[in-house]
């Protein structure tokens, strides 16, 4: 019990820090480093390691990546990011069109890969314009998180929540898209008041660029990609099949393709996710079988403290998931929930992840992403700064969420 127990506190430790200091070992290396730590010193056999990997999870994750990476190679991400930021309206404007981009393409196709996608064409575009690229990043970074907890298909951490309670498309989705909206009015406020002076590039004086006009757009291709979307989300809606198959069903029609090779969809799945899912999986069904989470939530339960109230899930992923980041805060807690009302705790679990996940950089892919590509393209965005304007943007929108969820309760 206790090689586990360390095992496992190591693992998170460094989930939270981000790397094993000294040296080069990221989240993803360590998660499975845990793993094979556990199988070595016979902490799990294999055949439970590979048990323990939730099979639906990784394929609706693995399914709806190939799905957006369709629309990636299309065009169609580098096709909206030009047409948003060449609209002839003022930067409050322009946010406002960024901020509803980012919400509701992260509600439909998974979050991380729209940013991705598009963040890098924002901040070339933005330049061309001679505006200051760092509010309307953040500003699409907020509301890629903020909005893509409406629905199950918007974030990983969605996905692992949804299956690991077996959530409905639907009633998830009547238990979160409301506040999720509502969160955006906030982030666009935060942001204006914080750059009302500042909207403007910084540089030396050069010419003013031409704005380079949309990319090419192989419409044929956006064509399938939104149908076969259309597709995958009816049969989640109307259907009982499983929707890891359904995904997967839909993945494998974009692939077949005459034109687009299946090479170039795949280098758009996150391989590293999938390796820090897994191991992650392993770990945490390694601790599961010492029985010492369970008698922690007994425990907790004896002194009032009720785990299973939405409100409690909403604060303790949130703290989770600045500490260790929201996909393993949701891997560590769905396991243990037990709700009465599971959409609602889904709901509660799923908001408070991402609307948490605004507070720092790390504390989502798609802050890490943004102030990566930020860096790239010598604009770089401070830990200060990102947490300056995402310390009160998530402040209001949790409040947002309690709110919401009081109403359910």
């Amino acid at each position: 019990m206790y090689v586990t127990v360390i095992i496992f506190l190591l693992t998170y430790a460094v989930m939270a820090v981000g790397r094993i200091p000294g040296l080069q070992v990221d989240r993803t290396g360590v998660a499975l480093l845990g793993a094979i730590a556990l199988l070595v010193f016979q902490k799990i056999t294999p055949d439970a390691a590979w048990a323990a990997v939730s099979f639906p999870t990784i394929s609706l994750l693995f399914g709806l990546m190939i799905v957006s990476a369709a629309f990636m190679v299309s065009g169609f991400y580098d096709w909206v990011a030009a047409r948003a930021t060449s609209l002839s309206i003022g930067p409050r404007g322009l946010l406002a069109v960024m901020i509803a981009t980012s919400a509701v393409l992260s509600s439909i196709l998974t979050n991380d890969v729209v940013v991705v996608a598009m963040v890098p064409v924002i901040i070339q575009l933005c330049m061309a314009r001679r505006l200051n690229p760092i509010p309307f990043l953040l500003g699409f970074c907020f509301a890629s998180n903020a909005g893509a907890a409406g629905t199950i298909i918007g974030s990983p951490q969605n996905m692992i929540i949804a299956q690991g309670m077996n959530l409905s498309f639907t009633g998830f989705m009547i238990a979160a898209l409301l506040p999720s909206l509502l969160s955006l009015v906030p982030i666009w406020g935060v942001l204006s008041f914080l750059y009302r002076n500042r909207w403007t590039l910084v540089a030396p004086a050069k010419p003013l660029q031409a704005l380079p006009g949309p990319p090419p757009l192989n419409r044929l291709e956006v064509a399938k990609a939104t149908l076969v979307t259309v597709l995958v989300i009816a049969a989640f809606v109307l259907t009982s099949w499983p929707r890891g198959e359904i995904a997967l069903a839909g993945a494998a029609i974009l692939l077949v393709n005459r034109t687009i090779t299946s090479a170039d969809m795949l280098k758009h799945v996150d391989g590293n996710l999938f390796i820090l899912l897994g191991g992650l999986f392993v770990v945490n069904a390694a601790l599961a079988t010492t029985g010492l989470p369970q008698q922690i939530i007994t425990d907790l339960h004896a002194h009032g403290f009720d785990f299973q109230h939405p409100l409690t899930l909403y604060v303790s992923i949130s703290v989770l998931s600045d500490i260790v980041g929201n996909n393993p805060a949701a891997l560590l807690l769905v396991p243990y929930v037990k709700a009465g009302n599971p959409e609602v705790s889904g709901a509660a679990m799923a908001l408070g992840s991402a609307f948490a996940s605004n507070v720092v950089v790390f504390g989502s892919l798609a802050g890490i992403i943004v102030v990566e590509a930020a860096e790239k393209h010598g604009m770089p965005i401070s830990l200060a700064e990102f947490s300056k304007a995402g310390i009160p943007v998530t402040l209001l929108t949790m409040l947002i969420g309690a709110a919401w969820l009081l109403l359910l309760v």
